[in-house]
Protein backbone atom coordinates (compact mmCIF):
# COMPACT_ATOMS: atom_id res chain seq x y z
CA UNK A 1 0.00 0.00 0.00
CA UNK A 2 1.72 3.33 -1.03
CA UNK A 3 -1.44 5.73 -0.77
CA UNK A 4 -2.89 7.99 2.34
CA UNK A 5 -5.45 10.24 1.96
CA UNK A 6 -5.42 13.75 3.73
CA UNK A 7 -8.93 14.96 5.05
CA UNK A 8 -7.93 18.76 4.89
CA UNK A 9 -11.17 20.53 6.79
CA UNK A 10 -10.60 24.08 6.01
CA UNK A 11 -12.40 27.51 6.93
CA UNK A 12 -14.05 27.51 3.50
CA UNK A 13 -14.04 23.77 2.73
CA UNK A 14 -12.65 20.62 2.60
CA UNK A 15 -10.64 19.00 0.57
CA UNK A 16 -9.98 15.23 0.17
CA UNK A 17 -6.85 14.30 -1.48
CA UNK A 18 -5.32 10.64 -1.94
CA UNK A 19 -1.33 11.23 -2.42
CA UNK A 20 1.04 8.64 -3.50
CA UNK A 21 4.50 7.62 -1.96
CA UNK A 22 5.60 6.96 -5.47
CA UNK A 23 5.33 10.12 -6.84
CA UNK A 24 1.92 9.65 -9.09
CA UNK A 25 -0.11 12.16 -9.08
CA UNK A 26 -2.66 12.95 -6.45
CA UNK A 27 -6.32 12.97 -6.77
CA UNK A 28 -8.46 14.90 -4.98
CA UNK A 29 -12.55 16.54 -4.33
CA UNK A 30 -13.22 19.60 -2.85
CA UNK A 31 -16.14 21.59 -2.16
CA UNK A 32 -17.72 24.41 -0.51
CA UNK A 33 -19.75 24.95 2.53
CA UNK A 34 -21.99 27.35 4.16
CA UNK A 35 -20.30 30.72 6.07
CA UNK A 36 -22.68 32.10 8.82
CA UNK A 37 -22.39 35.67 9.65
CA UNK A 38 -25.56 36.22 12.05
CA UNK A 39 -24.06 39.24 14.23
CA UNK A 40 -21.41 42.17 12.97
CA UNK A 41 -17.94 40.05 14.08
CA UNK A 42 -19.84 36.87 14.41
CA UNK A 43 -18.89 33.97 12.17
CA UNK A 44 -20.35 30.31 11.78
CA UNK A 45 -20.80 27.30 10.28
CA UNK A 46 -22.77 24.12 10.17
CA UNK A 47 -20.72 21.16 11.76
CA UNK A 48 -23.56 18.79 10.43
CA UNK A 49 -22.93 20.51 6.53
CA UNK A 50 -19.23 20.03 7.62
CA UNK A 51 -19.14 16.40 8.24
CA UNK A 52 -21.57 16.07 5.18
CA UNK A 53 -18.86 17.62 2.70
CA UNK A 54 -15.99 15.47 4.41
CA UNK A 55 -17.83 12.61 3.75
CA UNK A 56 -19.16 13.31 0.11
CA UNK A 57 -15.34 14.22 -0.95
CA UNK A 58 -13.89 11.18 1.11
CA UNK A 59 -16.11 8.86 -0.82
CA UNK A 60 -14.87 10.76 -4.27
CA UNK A 61 -11.44 9.96 -3.80
CA UNK A 62 -11.70 6.44 -2.71
CA UNK A 63 -14.23 5.89 -5.42
CA UNK A 64 -11.04 6.90 -7.77
CA UNK A 65 -8.09 4.73 -5.76
CA UNK A 66 -7.86 1.70 -7.20
CA UNK A 67 -5.83 -0.03 -4.41
CA UNK A 68 -6.02 -0.45 -0.48
CA UNK A 69 -5.77 2.77 1.35
CA UNK A 70 -2.60 2.68 4.16
CA UNK A 71 -4.39 5.53 6.27
CA UNK A 72 -6.43 8.44 6.01
CA UNK A 73 -4.56 12.11 7.85
CA UNK A 74 -6.86 14.63 9.03
CA UNK A 75 -5.78 18.73 9.08
CA UNK A 76 -8.38 21.43 10.27
CA UNK A 77 -9.26 24.94 10.85
CA UNK A 78 -7.60 25.22 14.17
CA UNK A 79 -9.93 27.32 16.60
CA UNK A 80 -13.55 26.71 15.55
CA UNK A 81 -15.56 25.08 18.21
CA UNK A 82 -17.96 22.09 18.22
CA UNK A 83 -20.47 21.06 20.96
CA UNK A 84 -22.62 17.87 20.66
CA UNK A 85 -24.31 15.09 22.54
CA UNK A 86 -22.36 12.17 22.64
CA UNK A 87 -25.76 9.68 22.47
CA UNK A 88 -27.14 11.32 19.22
CA UNK A 89 -24.56 13.05 17.37
CA UNK A 90 -25.87 16.24 17.13
CA UNK A 91 -24.35 19.46 17.36
CA UNK A 92 -26.08 21.51 20.20
CA UNK A 93 -25.39 24.59 18.42
CA UNK A 94 -23.14 26.28 14.88
CA UNK A 95 -19.64 25.65 15.30
CA UNK A 96 -18.13 29.06 16.63
CA UNK A 97 -15.45 30.06 14.36
CA UNK A 98 -11.96 31.24 14.93
CA UNK A 99 -12.37 34.13 13.40
CA UNK A 100 -15.33 34.92 15.57
CA UNK A 101 -14.84 38.29 17.97
CA UNK A 102 -17.77 37.55 20.22
CA UNK A 103 -15.81 37.02 23.46
CA UNK A 104 -13.81 40.16 22.86
CA UNK A 105 -15.38 41.71 26.10
CA UNK A 106 -14.74 39.04 28.01
CA UNK A 107 -11.08 38.41 27.02
CA UNK A 108 -10.97 41.81 28.22
CA UNK A 109 -12.46 40.79 31.71
CA UNK A 110 -10.00 38.04 32.00
CA UNK A 111 -7.23 40.52 31.98
CA UNK A 112 -5.68 39.61 35.20
CA UNK A 113 -5.71 35.57 33.65
CA UNK A 114 -3.42 36.93 31.21
CA UNK A 115 0.18 35.97 33.12
CA UNK A 116 -0.85 32.52 33.11
CA UNK A 117 -2.35 31.91 29.96
CA UNK A 118 0.95 33.07 28.54
CA UNK A 119 2.67 30.50 30.66
CA UNK A 120 0.88 27.94 30.72
CA UNK A 121 -0.40 27.70 27.20
CA UNK A 122 1.95 30.21 25.02
CA UNK A 123 -1.23 32.10 23.20
CA UNK A 124 -2.71 35.56 24.58
CA UNK A 125 -5.86 36.29 25.82
CA UNK A 126 -7.75 36.82 22.72
CA UNK A 127 -11.68 35.52 21.65
CA UNK A 128 -9.54 33.67 18.27
CA UNK A 129 -8.69 31.12 20.47
CA UNK A 130 -11.50 28.28 21.70
CA UNK A 131 -11.76 28.51 25.38
CA UNK A 132 -13.80 31.61 25.71
CA UNK A 133 -15.71 29.73 22.83
CA UNK A 134 -16.56 27.07 24.75
CA UNK A 135 -17.35 29.24 27.58
CA UNK A 136 -20.43 31.48 25.76
CA UNK A 137 -21.69 28.03 24.42
CA UNK A 138 -22.02 26.59 27.43
CA UNK A 139 -23.26 29.86 29.00
CA UNK A 140 -26.19 30.05 26.15
CA UNK A 141 -28.14 27.54 27.39
CA UNK A 142 -28.61 25.67 24.28
CA UNK A 143 -25.54 23.53 25.49
CA UNK A 144 -26.87 21.29 28.35
CA UNK A 145 -23.50 20.56 30.39
CA UNK A 146 -24.10 16.73 31.20
CA UNK A 147 -22.08 13.50 30.79
CA UNK A 148 -23.62 13.50 27.34
CA UNK A 149 -21.42 16.89 26.19
CA UNK A 150 -18.71 16.49 23.61
CA UNK A 151 -16.75 19.59 22.77
CA UNK A 152 -13.92 19.38 20.24
CA UNK A 153 -12.09 21.31 17.43
CA UNK A 154 -12.95 20.37 14.00
CA UNK A 155 -10.32 17.25 14.26
CA UNK A 156 -12.59 15.78 16.94
CA UNK A 157 -15.62 15.89 14.95
CA UNK A 158 -14.68 14.85 11.99
CA UNK A 159 -13.06 11.56 13.87
CA UNK A 160 -16.01 11.04 16.15
CA UNK A 161 -18.07 10.78 12.71
CA UNK A 162 -15.31 8.35 11.07
CA UNK A 163 -15.91 6.32 14.28
CA UNK A 164 -19.24 6.23 14.59
CA UNK A 165 -18.74 7.87 17.88
CA UNK A 166 -16.16 5.46 19.24
CA UNK A 167 -13.14 7.67 19.55
CA UNK A 168 -13.35 11.41 21.03
CA UNK A 169 -9.69 12.46 20.38
CA UNK A 170 -7.49 15.29 19.69
CA UNK A 171 -3.80 16.33 19.01
CA UNK A 172 -1.58 18.07 20.51
CA UNK A 173 -1.10 20.56 17.98
CA UNK A 174 -5.03 21.24 18.17
CA UNK A 175 -5.34 21.25 21.81
CA UNK A 176 -2.41 23.79 22.06
CA UNK A 177 -4.80 25.98 20.06
CA UNK A 178 -7.35 25.76 22.98
CA UNK A 179 -6.17 28.26 25.62
CA UNK A 180 -7.04 25.18 28.15
CA UNK A 181 -3.67 22.96 27.30
CA UNK A 182 -0.56 23.24 28.97
CA UNK A 183 2.07 22.98 26.58
CA UNK A 184 4.96 21.94 29.02
CA UNK A 185 2.93 19.71 30.92
CA UNK A 186 1.42 18.23 27.80
CA UNK A 187 -1.97 17.91 29.01
CA UNK A 188 -5.70 19.88 29.86
CA UNK A 189 -5.19 22.35 32.77
CA UNK A 190 -7.49 21.75 35.18
CA UNK A 191 -7.35 25.59 36.24
CA UNK A 192 -7.68 26.91 32.97
CA UNK A 193 -11.22 24.72 32.28
CA UNK A 194 -12.31 25.96 35.98
CA UNK A 195 -11.95 29.42 34.69
CA UNK A 196 -13.71 29.07 31.50
CA UNK A 197 -16.39 26.56 33.14
CA UNK A 198 -15.11 23.85 30.72
CA UNK A 199 -15.95 20.64 32.09
CA UNK A 200 -13.13 18.10 31.75
CA UNK A 201 -14.55 15.23 30.65
CA UNK A 202 -16.39 17.25 28.11
CA UNK A 203 -12.96 17.60 26.29
CA UNK A 204 -10.94 15.15 24.15
CA UNK A 205 -8.35 12.43 24.55
CA UNK A 206 -4.72 13.71 23.29
CA UNK A 207 -2.90 11.75 21.52
CA UNK A 208 0.05 11.79 19.01
CA UNK A 209 -0.30 13.55 15.63
CA UNK A 210 1.84 10.50 13.97
CA UNK A 211 0.24 6.87 15.24
CA UNK A 212 -2.60 4.80 15.14
CA UNK A 213 -5.85 6.39 16.14
CA UNK A 214 -8.55 4.12 15.45
CA UNK A 215 -10.06 2.64 12.19
CA UNK A 216 -13.24 3.78 10.08
CA UNK A 217 -16.84 2.28 10.93
CA UNK A 218 -19.16 2.07 7.67
CA UNK A 219 -20.64 5.05 8.00
CA UNK A 220 -21.99 7.66 5.02
CA UNK A 221 -20.68 5.38 2.26
CA UNK A 222 -17.45 4.92 3.56
CA UNK A 223 -16.13 1.74 3.97
CA UNK A 224 -14.46 0.52 7.95
CA UNK A 225 -11.61 -0.56 8.59
CA UNK A 226 -9.43 2.50 6.95
CA UNK A 227 -6.41 3.24 9.92
CA UNK A 228 -6.76 7.24 11.08
CA UNK A 229 -3.19 7.68 11.75
CA UNK A 230 -2.37 11.24 11.62
CA UNK A 231 -4.24 14.29 12.86
CA UNK A 232 -2.77 18.29 12.66
CA UNK A 233 -3.81 21.72 12.82
CA UNK A 234 -4.11 23.20 9.35
CA UNK A 235 -0.88 25.43 9.71
CA UNK A 236 1.49 22.94 11.90
CA UNK A 237 0.26 20.56 8.98
CA UNK A 238 1.78 23.10 7.00
CA UNK A 239 5.39 23.50 8.49
CA UNK A 240 5.48 19.51 8.64
CA UNK A 241 4.60 19.60 4.57
CA UNK A 242 6.93 21.76 4.00
CA UNK A 243 9.67 19.80 5.71
CA UNK A 244 10.56 22.64 8.52
CA UNK A 245 12.46 20.27 10.29
CA UNK A 246 15.11 22.07 11.11
CA UNK A 247 15.81 24.46 14.05
CA UNK A 248 14.94 28.16 12.48
CA UNK A 249 13.35 26.90 9.52
CA UNK A 250 9.90 28.87 8.53
CA UNK A 251 7.31 28.56 6.39
CA UNK A 252 4.32 30.90 5.47
CA UNK A 253 0.68 29.68 4.47
CA UNK A 254 -1.47 32.56 2.03
CA UNK A 255 -4.70 31.26 3.23
CA UNK A 256 -7.82 32.46 4.37
CA UNK A 257 -5.61 34.13 6.84
CA UNK A 258 -1.38 33.88 6.93
CA UNK A 259 0.63 32.31 9.24
CA UNK A 260 4.18 32.49 9.76
CA UNK A 261 5.71 29.36 11.67
CA UNK A 262 9.10 29.17 12.67
CA UNK A 263 10.41 25.16 13.81
CA UNK A 264 11.99 25.82 17.62
CA UNK A 265 12.52 22.59 18.27
CA UNK A 266 11.93 19.73 21.45
CA UNK A 267 12.05 22.88 24.32
CA UNK A 268 9.12 25.72 25.13
CA UNK A 269 10.86 29.27 24.56
CA UNK A 270 10.34 31.70 26.48
CA UNK A 271 7.40 33.96 26.03
CA UNK A 272 7.73 35.91 23.36
CA UNK A 273 5.85 39.40 22.90
CA UNK A 274 3.04 39.88 20.00
CA UNK A 275 3.53 35.89 19.39
CA UNK A 276 2.15 32.63 20.14
CA UNK A 277 4.31 29.65 20.75
CA UNK A 278 2.30 26.53 19.74
CA UNK A 279 2.96 22.69 19.75
CA UNK A 280 3.76 22.01 16.27
CA UNK A 281 3.47 18.15 16.71
CA UNK A 282 4.64 15.04 18.53
CA UNK A 283 5.30 11.33 16.41
CA UNK A 284 4.88 8.47 18.50
CA UNK A 285 5.67 8.38 21.78
CA UNK A 286 8.15 11.18 21.34
CA UNK A 287 9.10 14.73 22.39
CA UNK A 288 7.00 17.57 21.27
CA UNK A 289 8.44 20.12 18.75
CA UNK A 290 7.23 23.48 19.37
CA UNK A 291 6.93 26.55 16.62
CA UNK A 292 6.67 30.21 17.24
CA UNK A 293 3.98 31.57 15.61
CA UNK A 294 2.68 34.84 14.08
CA UNK A 295 -0.98 34.39 13.35
CA UNK A 296 -2.55 36.75 10.16
CA UNK A 297 -6.54 36.84 10.41
CA UNK A 298 -7.34 38.03 7.11
CA UNK A 299 -5.42 37.79 3.95
CA UNK A 300 -6.96 35.60 1.35
CA UNK A 301 -10.33 36.57 3.29
CA UNK A 302 -9.34 40.24 2.03
CA UNK A 303 -9.46 38.49 -1.45
CA UNK A 304 -12.61 36.98 -1.18
CA UNK A 305 -14.19 40.19 0.35
CA UNK A 306 -13.17 41.73 -3.37
CA UNK A 307 -14.98 38.72 -4.70
CA UNK A 308 -18.60 38.65 -2.49
CA UNK A 309 -18.27 42.02 -0.85
CA UNK A 310 -17.51 44.31 -3.46
CA UNK A 311 -17.55 42.56 -6.80
CA UNK A 312 -14.21 44.35 -7.56
CA UNK A 313 -14.12 40.51 -9.44
CA UNK A 314 -15.07 38.10 -10.10
CA UNK A 315 -13.46 35.54 -9.34
CA UNK A 316 -10.42 34.69 -6.86
CA UNK A 317 -7.38 34.24 -9.83
CA UNK A 318 -8.37 37.82 -11.45
CA UNK A 319 -6.72 39.86 -8.67
CA UNK A 320 -2.96 39.34 -9.39
CA UNK A 321 -3.85 40.40 -13.24
CA UNK A 322 -5.38 43.19 -11.79
CA UNK A 323 -2.63 44.13 -9.36
CA UNK A 324 -0.11 44.11 -11.67
CA UNK A 325 -2.43 46.43 -14.15
CA UNK A 326 -1.11 49.48 -12.36
CA UNK A 327 2.38 50.34 -11.25
CA UNK A 328 1.45 51.03 -7.66
CA UNK A 329 -1.51 50.99 -5.39
CA UNK A 330 -1.07 55.18 -6.10
CA UNK A 331 -1.01 55.70 -2.76
CA UNK A 332 -4.27 53.71 -1.25
CA UNK A 333 -3.88 51.07 1.99
CA UNK A 334 -6.20 48.74 2.84
CA UNK A 335 -5.81 47.29 6.41
CA UNK A 336 -7.83 44.46 6.15
CA UNK A 337 -9.01 43.88 9.80
CA UNK A 338 -12.08 42.28 9.39
CA UNK A 339 -12.20 40.55 12.84
CA UNK A 340 -9.63 42.39 14.50
CA UNK A 341 -5.77 42.34 14.03
CA UNK A 342 -3.66 39.16 14.80
CA UNK A 343 0.27 39.31 15.31
CA UNK A 344 1.92 40.87 16.20
CA UNK A 345 -1.04 43.62 17.39
CA UNK A 346 -3.57 40.85 19.34
CA UNK A 347 -6.04 43.99 18.98
CA UNK A 348 -9.85 42.54 18.94
CA UNK A 349 -11.11 46.11 18.37
CA UNK A 350 -9.40 47.14 15.35
CA UNK A 351 -11.58 47.13 11.96
CA UNK A 352 -10.48 47.36 8.37
CA UNK A 353 -10.20 50.35 6.55
CA UNK A 354 -9.38 51.94 3.05
CA UNK A 355 -7.23 55.13 2.87
CA UNK A 356 -5.21 57.24 0.55
CA UNK A 357 -8.40 57.29 -1.57
CA UNK A 358 -8.36 60.18 -4.35
CA UNK A 359 -10.85 60.91 -7.69
CA UNK A 360 -7.77 58.71 -9.24
CA UNK A 361 -8.27 55.63 -7.27
CA UNK A 362 -9.60 52.87 -9.41
CA UNK A 363 -10.08 48.99 -8.87
CA UNK A 364 -6.76 47.97 -9.82
CA UNK A 365 -5.72 49.84 -7.03
CA UNK A 366 -7.42 49.03 -4.14
CA UNK A 367 -6.69 45.63 -5.45
CA UNK A 368 -3.10 45.88 -5.50
CA UNK A 369 -2.83 47.09 -1.69
CA UNK A 370 -5.37 44.50 -0.89
CA UNK A 371 -2.09 42.26 -2.24
CA UNK A 372 0.66 43.89 -0.73
CA UNK A 373 -1.68 44.36 2.48
CA UNK A 374 -0.62 40.22 2.59
CA UNK A 375 2.91 41.38 2.06
CA UNK A 376 3.24 43.94 4.62
CA UNK A 377 1.42 41.87 7.45
CA UNK A 378 3.90 38.84 6.80
CA UNK A 379 6.59 41.09 7.56
CA UNK A 380 5.03 42.43 10.81
CA UNK A 381 5.28 39.23 11.87
CA UNK A 382 8.47 38.36 10.49
CA UNK A 383 9.90 41.64 12.18
CA UNK A 384 8.51 40.39 15.25
CA UNK A 385 9.74 37.15 14.90
CA UNK A 386 13.32 37.87 14.49
CA UNK A 387 13.36 40.56 17.26
CA UNK A 388 11.78 38.09 20.20
CA UNK A 389 14.06 35.13 19.04
CA UNK A 390 17.13 36.73 17.77
CA UNK A 391 17.67 34.58 14.52
CA UNK A 392 16.82 35.84 11.42
CA UNK A 393 14.84 33.55 8.97
CA UNK A 394 16.84 32.29 6.48
CA UNK A 395 14.27 31.99 3.78
CA UNK A 396 10.74 31.99 3.93
CA UNK A 397 8.76 28.60 2.58
CA UNK A 398 5.24 29.43 1.13
CA UNK A 399 2.23 27.65 0.46
CA UNK A 400 -1.74 28.14 0.15
CA UNK A 401 -3.67 29.74 -2.80
CA UNK A 402 -2.48 33.03 -2.88
CA UNK A 403 0.90 31.58 -3.38
CA UNK A 404 0.41 31.10 -6.87
CA UNK A 405 0.42 34.95 -7.82
CA UNK A 406 4.58 35.83 -8.72
CA UNK A 407 3.87 39.41 -7.85
CA UNK A 408 2.77 38.36 -4.73
CA UNK A 409 6.03 36.72 -3.82
CA UNK A 410 8.54 38.76 -5.38
CA UNK A 411 7.02 41.82 -3.53
CA UNK A 412 7.49 39.52 -0.32
CA UNK A 413 10.91 38.60 -0.77
CA UNK A 414 11.58 42.34 -1.83
CA UNK A 415 10.39 43.49 1.76
CA UNK A 416 11.62 40.50 3.68
CA UNK A 417 15.43 40.90 2.01
CA UNK A 418 15.75 36.94 1.99
CA UNK A 419 14.80 34.58 -0.87
CA UNK A 420 10.96 33.32 -1.05
CA UNK A 421 10.73 29.53 -1.73
CA UNK A 422 7.59 27.86 -3.65
CA UNK A 423 7.30 24.15 -3.90
CA UNK A 424 5.61 22.06 -6.85
CA UNK A 425 3.33 21.08 -4.16
CA UNK A 426 1.68 24.12 -2.96
CA UNK A 427 -0.84 21.80 -0.64
CA UNK A 428 1.17 21.87 1.89
CA UNK A 429 -1.26 21.60 4.82
CA UNK A 430 -3.06 18.03 3.22
CA UNK A 431 0.49 16.89 2.58
CA UNK A 432 1.21 17.24 5.99
CA UNK A 433 -1.51 15.46 7.26
CA UNK A 434 -0.63 12.88 4.76
CA UNK A 435 3.25 12.62 5.76
CA UNK A 436 1.99 12.59 10.11
CA UNK A 437 -0.32 9.47 8.49
CA UNK A 438 2.20 7.97 6.32
CA UNK A 439 4.81 7.62 8.49
CA UNK A 440 3.07 6.21 11.57
CA UNK A 441 2.19 3.07 8.62
CA UNK A 442 5.63 2.61 7.40
CA UNK A 443 4.89 4.87 4.39
CA UNK A 444 7.48 7.02 4.78
CA UNK A 445 10.21 5.94 6.94
CA UNK A 446 11.40 8.77 8.76
CA UNK A 447 11.33 12.90 8.58
CA UNK A 448 14.53 12.42 6.30
CA UNK A 449 12.82 10.66 3.53
CA UNK A 450 9.90 13.24 3.59
CA UNK A 451 12.29 16.12 3.46
CA UNK A 452 14.07 14.47 0.17
CA UNK A 453 10.57 14.47 -0.83
CA UNK A 454 9.95 18.34 -0.86
CA UNK A 455 10.98 19.86 -4.67
CA UNK A 456 11.10 23.54 -5.20
CA UNK A 457 9.19 24.92 -8.06
CA UNK A 458 10.08 28.36 -8.21
CA UNK A 459 13.01 30.59 -5.69
CA UNK A 460 11.86 34.35 -5.39
CA UNK A 461 15.05 36.20 -4.68
CA UNK A 462 14.87 39.96 -3.57
CA UNK A 463 15.63 42.51 -6.34
CA UNK A 464 15.88 45.99 -6.51
CA UNK A 465 14.83 48.69 -3.51
CA UNK A 466 12.94 47.55 -0.35
CA UNK A 467 9.75 49.19 -0.96
CA UNK A 468 10.34 50.97 2.83
CA UNK A 469 7.63 53.86 1.91
CA UNK A 470 5.22 52.25 1.26
CA UNK A 471 5.92 49.90 4.29
CA UNK A 472 5.78 53.07 6.24
CA UNK A 473 2.44 53.90 4.77
CA UNK A 474 1.15 50.84 5.62
CA UNK A 475 2.36 50.98 9.38
CA UNK A 476 0.53 54.53 9.66
CA UNK A 477 -2.78 52.70 8.41
CA UNK A 478 -2.39 50.01 10.61
CA UNK A 479 -2.13 52.70 13.67
CA UNK A 480 -5.78 54.53 12.18
CA UNK A 481 -7.49 51.17 12.46
CA UNK A 482 -6.36 50.40 16.19
CA UNK A 483 -8.99 50.70 18.78
CA UNK A 484 -11.89 51.39 16.31
CA UNK A 485 -14.72 49.86 18.36
CA UNK A 486 -14.98 51.35 21.35
CA UNK A 487 -15.18 49.22 24.68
Amino acid sequence: MSVVIAIDAGTTGVRSRAIFADGRKSLSSYREFTQFFPQPGWVEHDASEIWSVVASTLRDVIAQVDEAIAAIGITNQRETIVAWNRQTGVPYHRAIVWQDRRTAKRCIELGEFLPTIRQRTGLVLDPYFSATKAEWLLSSGQVPVDSNLALGTIDSWIIWNLTAGASHVTDPSNASRTMLFDINAMRWDEELCETFKVPLASLPTVVPSSGRIDVTAQVDGIPAGIQISGIAGDQQAALFGQACFGLGSAKNTYGTGSFVLMNVGNTPPPVREGLLTTVAWVIGDGKPTYALEGAIFATGAAIQWLRDGISIIDQSSDIGPLALSVADSGGVVVVPAFTGLGSPWWDSQARGTIMGITRGTTRAHIARAVVESIAFQTRDVVDAMTQASGVSIRDLRVDGGAAVMDFLLQFQANLLGVNVLRPQDLEATSLGAAYLAGLAEGIWGSVDAIAQSWQLEKRFEPEGEVPESGYAEWTRGVERSRNWIAN
